[in-house]
């Protein structure tokens, strides 16, 4: 016991005496033990007040009235040939059984004749043909009276000459007997059997209440579930004993009982299965399969509904076998789970489970064989007391480890305040510590027993005020502040009744990360500029704040050949000139400007705030920076240049469409000859035409059929027979919502930029193969028909396949086509190429290598590409009669070409000058405006040859004179060119 007063000069604590811990002791330990060890002394020696009767069983005769309407008299012929028993089962029977007890049979002193069975319903009887009288459940006339679990006949020795006559009615497995009794036996037995029902009644029911209360106060629904069962367990023991027909000293209706024992039994079933699913949540979850539990489960409903409705003869095998199943199920499952856990708990729950269920299934054993042997030991009567007493060991026992579960967690508790290095406190409301963790005092200077200083002692006093002022507010509330020495702390504090309970940390270093972090998201880690994330949200701020009508100035800067200085001299050297470049541009800016490094070379520098005119100044002046004078790197000095684009962003730009106009207005800079610096006004029109193109790109890449594609095609005239050929190339076409054309540069830029290309491709390739099916007939002057295939199709495994489906869809007019190959693409992957032109050959269909000459390692791959015809560039035909050496160049390729068995076209022809030049050096065909212009493919039907689409004067006179000395046959007749060349 703990005092808060004493004596002066004490502590102010009175500790425990000896005489305390000797009273403490005597009523804890020393009597419980004195009353038990009494308590079995007492059983094992003593004498019970109520002495065990005697066995006066007397032997009778029965027979079953199997249609229930026999008489008296007849049911007294019937008994004439019965044989004499002690006891007879009536195993589930509903026919009324007669009962014959001869006068002989009865001892001299018997008073009563007691029938026991607790299953009775109804009895009559006669003696000497005069009735004695009838009872059932609800009522009794003459000498009967209800006795124990069954009925007794008061006899008067002078009117039973005849002996005994009964007809008696039951409801379940009952067992017939009777029994003589004198008035002091029946009286005894009668005492005997009301104190123990009430004593099992009253134990059973206090145990019940005791768990449910500790449930509700403890919040278990465990226990609560417990308490249900304890009682359902009381209806059951009473069932066996004999004793339901009444409750809490109430007489229950004889219409209840029947069905209120078939709803006992199915819901003492229920309540067992759901305890057990409960208790055992968490350990049949590491068990596996539990299909089994959902399947009891699932029959919990059905059979709730049966007891209802079914009568109790039909019910009760179905709640037999239910019963039978679901004790061998338990008893498996309780079994693994003693295996596995070894829990005390679990044990006592599962011992009481188990002689429950056990009780439970021999009393179902003994009325389906009709013995009673077992059920006279363990039935619902002892199984109810033993289970009541394993459920509060059970219930002790889990006390027991809640209390040593939160022991431990107290002691963790503690270690954990102790050992963590986060500062945690209690203090009052002006900022007086109260305690202290070991990190708060270190963190503090403090030695442990130190008398704790205040708040303000260390940090400053208007950090706490502020605290208080959120904790009034709200119940928790966080803090950062600047303490001594520039270090930064955070202050995570709840207010706990007078108290505030918090734990403060020095934030300082994690604070400088999270600046680092904060910076490293939105700038270049190289050249610590603003990265393409910083850009893109700087140039949403200036965007926000641009005023209505105004445009902000942005630059687009990429270092020229810089990959190459990387190359030479290693990334170590550029990523030093990069940051050269980056001051450099920094000492120009100022103010709001701001610049941002988005690609490895390349730069955006965002002016707000300026005009256009004073923007290009500025962009200028950076690119004179960057270019005047050598970048010094060790030993070594590098001559860097830029080029620039600027353009006007509005407040409603999106900012990929702003890049993408910078790098437009870049490019253009790097590719023309200007000063390093292109600039875009927002209403320029190569503004427009990027706008346009992204508009095409969003609407290719939204995927599904492209509108408004369409074929056109222009014709190729033979420069041997112009007359005798009807030759042409497919273009592609598009017209936009307007109806206009768009420009087939921007389709097809589009189609690249949105991955679209293969899909174009063909759709091109199977019109055109569906068109040249459709009138082949009429194409008799028809040789070959070209179609260009871009770089992103030969790359596309798929588009190939189905290049070869369509050719084998169409083999009557595959070999009119030609496939026309750039070289660039050709020689990116030459053994791919290869077998592409291999397989095309299967089908008889022509391969073209398209613009020719353009790139620089042609001529020596040219033997590699078994080609059927060569498209020479057009930039080599283009007045060349102005430039002799493009002559010279198209005469080499058309003799190389001539060589190789391969026919020539020269395409952009424009006049009739170039034709006559073209037809002079050798060039076969000839593909351009001096021709015509493209066609719709319906008016190449009308004509005969190329020829006869020519309309220029001096052309049609060139065509005349080359027909006429055209003696050389076209190898393309009846053939490829290779075959004829052979």
């Amino acid at each position: 016991m703990h005092g808060v007063s004493g004596p002066a000069g004490s502590s102010g604590i009175v500790r425990d005496g000896a005489a305390d811990r000797l009273v403490y002791g005597l009523i804890a330990y020393m009597l419980p033990i004195l009353l038990l060890g009494l308590s079995i002394w007492a059983l094992a020696s003593w004498t019970s007040q109520d002495a065990r009767p005697p066995d006066n069983t007397l032997v009778f005769r029965s027979v079953a009235d199997q249609a229930g309407r026999w008489t008296p008299q007849q049911a007294a012929e019937e008994l004439a040939g019965a044989p004499a028993q002690l006891q007879r089962s009536t195993h589930r029977a509903a026919h009324p059984f007669w009962i014959r007890v001869d006068r002989h049979a009865m001892p001299a002193d018997t008073g009563w004749l007691e029938f026991p069975s607790r299953h009775t319903t109804r009895m009559s009887c006669w003696s000497n043909g005069q009735s004695l009288g009838e009872i059932d459940r609800d009522r009794a006339s003459g000498s009967w009276r209800p006795v124990r679990a069954g009925f007794a006949l008061a006899l008067t020795p002078a009117g039973l000459q005849d002996g005994l006559l009964c007809r008696a009615e039951f409801l379940g497995p009952a067992h017939i007997s009777v029994a003589a009794r004198s008035q002091d036996e029946l009286h005894a037995l009668v005492e005997r059997y009301n104190r123990e029902a009430g004593w099992l009644d009253g134990g059973l029911i206090v145990l019940g209440l005791f768990l449910f209360i500790t449930g509700l106060i403890n919040r278990n629904g465990t226990y609560v579930l417990f308490a249900s069962w304890m009682l359902l367990n009381l209806r059951m023991a009473a069932l066996s004993a004999g004793t339901d027909f009444q409750w809490l000293g109430q007489h229950v209706p004889g219409a209840w009982l029947g069905q209120m024992r078939l709803l006992t039994v199915t819901l003492y079933f229920i309540s067992t299965y759901a305890l057990f699913r409960n208790f055992f949540r968490d350990e049949l979850r590491h068990l596996g399969s539990l299909w089994t539990l959902r399947l009891v489960a699932w029959s919990c409903p059905p059979l709730l509904l049966l007891s209802l409705l079914l009568p109790f003869g039909q019910f009760l095998p179905v709640i037999w076998l239910a019963t039978a199943g679901g004790v061998l199920l338990v008893t498996a499952y309780l079994l693994r789970i003693l295996w596995l856990t070894r829990s005390q708990v679990a044990l006592w729950y599962a011992g009481s489970l188990a002689i429950t269920l056990f009780a439970s299934l021999s009393e179902v054993v003994a009325a389906w064989l009709g013995v009673r042997g077992l059920t006279e030991v363990v039935n619902s009567v002892t199984a109810a007391l033993f289970s009541g007493l394993l459920a509060s060991l059970a219930v002790a026992a889990q006390m027991k480890q809640e209390r040593d579960d939160r022991r431990q967690a107290q002691r963790r508790l503690q270690s954990t305040y102790e050992a963590v290095p986060v500062g945690l406190f209690s203090a009052d409301q002006q900022g007086r510590f109260i305690q202290a963790n070991p990190a708060l005092r270190r963190m503090l200077g403090q030695s442990e027993g130190d008398l704790l200083p205040p708040w303000s002692t260390h940090f400053p006093s208007g950090s706490w005020q502020s605290l208080m002022e959120r904790l009034r507010d709200e119940p928790s509330a966080e803090l950062e502040f600047v303490g001594p020495a520039g270090h930064r702390f955070a202050v995570r504090a709840t207010l706990a009744g007078r108290q505030v309970e918090g734990l403060i940390q020095d934030v300082t270093e994690q604070s400088r990360l999270n600046e680092d972090l904060r910076f490293m998201a939105l700038n270049d880690p190289l050249t610590r500029v603003l990265n393409r994330r910083g850009v893109e949200q700087a140039l949403a701020g200036l965007q926000r704040e641009l005023p209505a009508g105004r445009r902000l100035p942005m630059a687009y800067l990429d270092l020229d050949r810089f990959k190459l200085l990387n190359d030479l001299y290693g990334h170590a050297a550029g990523d030093e000139v990069l940051q050269q470049v980056c001051e450099r541009i920094g000492e120009l800016l100022s103010g709001d400007m701001r610049l941002g490094r988005v690609g490895g070379d390349e730069f955006v520098i965002l002016l707000p705030g300026m005009s256009l005119e004073l923007a290009c100044l500025i962009a200028r002046g950076v690119l004179t920076a960057i270019g005047n004078r050598p970048y010094q790197i060790g030993d070594r000095a590098f001559q860097v240049r830029g080029s620039m684009g600027l353009v006007e962003v509005g407040a409603d730009t999106a900012f990929k469409d702003a890049m993408a106009s910078a790098d437009r207005a870049c490019r253009e800079a790097k590719s023309h000859q200007t000063d390093g610096l292109v600039v875009f006004e927002h209403d320029a029109q190569d503004l427009e035409e990027l706008a346009a193109e992204m508009q095409l790109i969003e609407r290719l890449a939204a995927g599904g059929d492209v509108e408004g594609l369409f074929l056109m095609m222009q014709p190729i005239m033979s420069l041997r027979k112009p007359t005798g050929a009807l030759n042409f190339e497919v273009l592609l076409r598009m017209r936009g919502d307007d109806d206009k054309l768009v420009p087939t540069p921007r389709l097809i830029t589009a189609g690249e930029h949105s991955g679209r290309m293969s899909m174009i491709d063909r759709w091109v390739l199977r019109q055109t193969l569906n068109w040249l099916q459709a009138h082949h007939r009429e194409l008799t002057q028809t040789q070959f028909v070209c179609m260009n295939l871009s770089g992103a199709s030969l790359n596309d495994e798929r588009f190939i396949k189905d290049v070869y489906d369509l050719l084998e869809s169409h083999r009557e007019v595959a070999p009119l086509l030609c496939l026309e190959i750039t070289e660039s693409v050709a020689l990116h992957d030459l053994s791919n190429t290869q077998r592409f032109i291999q397989q095309l050959r299967l089908y008889g269909t022509k391969v073209a290598l398209d613009d020719f000459g353009a790139g620089y390692t042609s001529f020596s791959y040219l033997k590699d590409l078994p080609g059927d015809l060569l498209k020479i560039d057009g930039s080599f035909i283009v007045n060349m009669n102005e430039h002799p050496a493009n002559v010279a160049i198209v005469e080499a390729i058309v003799s190389l070409s001539r060589n190789l068995g391969m026919k020539t076209v020269a395409e952009w022809a424009e006049d009739a000058a170039t034709v006559e030049t073209l037809a002079e050096i050798g060039v076969d065909y000839v593909q351009g405006y001096a021709v015509a212009r493209p066609q719709m493919p319906e008016d190449l039907l009308h004509k005969h040859s190329s020829a006869d689409f020519v309309r220029d004067a001096e052309t049609l006179a060139l065509v005349e004179r080359l027909q006429f000395q055209g003696t050389l046959p076209d190898l393309f007749v009846g053939g490829s060119p290779r075959a004829a060349a052979a």
